[in-house]
């Protein structure tokens, strides 16, 4: 019976000690993270999401976005995350603390989204919504966040798509995003890990050592 007590202490206190490492310290490390201000910028990173783009992150986790889309560049030798132009410098914590739920992702099915609103050929408001709308490759079409409604009688909106083709709505009618589809466009402009932390620069490998003269 004593062995056996023993053996249930040696568990729960290898339990607790294994909990604290891989959960209560690294939440401690990451609490106490801050922004980096910058004195040749004048402000401090990571900037905070304006207001639009802070619900569209909600939106972005109510359609279930990160279950083919990631949001972490890879450090160079761990991935080609940097030739196919998602990022020029690793993913560090830092990037994502005034983040309430960090969206990293489980599988690329499309591209990573960590800098969708810094990349080198850019998208805009207008290519978004139509690529929400219309769909392309493996991404389904989200037309339940536009509405389709007549211009009869009435001004056509400012936010009305311009759409060709089989696209083009009815005469009469117009394709309008919803807030939730302008809020959702506004969370992946304002993704931008652009600015280079200290700690996401490569660690130099020490120079060899010259053997001492005898």
């Amino acid at each position: 019976m004593r062995n056996g007590l023993l053996f249930f202490v040696g568990l729960f206190a290898a339990l607790v000690f294994s909990w604290a490492g891989v959960v209560l310290w690294p939440n401690q490390q990451l609490a106490r993270l801050a922004p980096l201000f910058d004195e040749n910028e004048g402000k401090a990173f990571p900037l905070r999401a304006p207001g639009l783009a802070a619900q569209g992150q909600q939106v972005y986790a109510d359609l279930g976005c990160a279950v083919c889309h990631t949001q972490q560049v890879r450090r160079p030798g761990f991935g080609a995350d940097k030739e196919r132009g998602w990022g020029e410098h690793q993913s560090v914590a830092r990037d994502y603390i005034y983040q309430t739920r960090v969206h990293l992702g489980e599988s690329r099915v499309g591209p990573d989204l960590a800098n969708a609103g810094g990349r080198k050929a850019p998208y805009d408001e207008e290519d978004l919504l139509k690529l929400l709308y219309a769909g392309a490759g493996g991404m389904p079409s989200y037309k339940f966040l536009f509405e389709q409604r007549s211009i009869a009688n009435r001004q056509p909106s400012d936010h009305a798509l311009p759409l060709y083709g089989n696209l083009t709505p009815p005469v009469g009618q117009e394709v309008v995003p919803t807030h939730r589809a302008r809020a959702l466009v506004a969370y992946l402009l304002s993704l931008k890990q652009t600015y280079e932390y200290p700690e996401a620069r490569p660690v130099e490998p020490a120079a060899p050592k010259e053997p001492e003269k005898q």
